[in-house]
């Protein structure tokens, strides 16, 4: 059975930083990633890493600030938050078994139950 448990969720002022955690019970994921929901909006992807060579990939609103990564001797995902802003004010969702469909659209099979990050002006 597949789980997904985030910690590090908070609030925190803007320009500041946060570091998510997902401890996870498997490690035969092909993708894991990030999600996240603001209030009145749809899910969007964050970011995703390909557990075999470690690629990644970022929605284009967080990069060169967020940065997800694993340690896998520990079977936990990260994501590090940088120079957080107001808009970045959500639920975030680690997930896993992750892509993007042939338009580009992101999209998780697997879903924890989130962690808030409040970012306040």
């Amino acid at each position: 059975q597949v789980q997904l448990v985030e910690s590090g969720g908070g609030s925190v002022q803007a320009g500041g930083s946060l570091r998510l955690s997902c401890q996870y019970t498997s490690d035969n994921y092909y993708c894991m990633g990030w999600f996240r929901q603001a209030p009145g909006k749809e899910r969007e992807g964050v970011a995703r890493l390909y557990t075999m060579g470690g690629a990644t990939a970022y929605a284009d609103s967080v990069k060169g600030r967020f940065t997800c990564s694993q340690e896998k001797h520990t079977n936990t995902l990260y994501l590090q938050m940088t120079k957080l802003q107001p808009e970045d004010t959500a639920m975030y969702y680690c997930v896993a078994d992750c892509g993007t469909f042939g338009n580009g659209t992101w999209f998780a099979l697997n879903w924890g139950q989130g962690t808030q990050v409040t970012v306040s002006s």
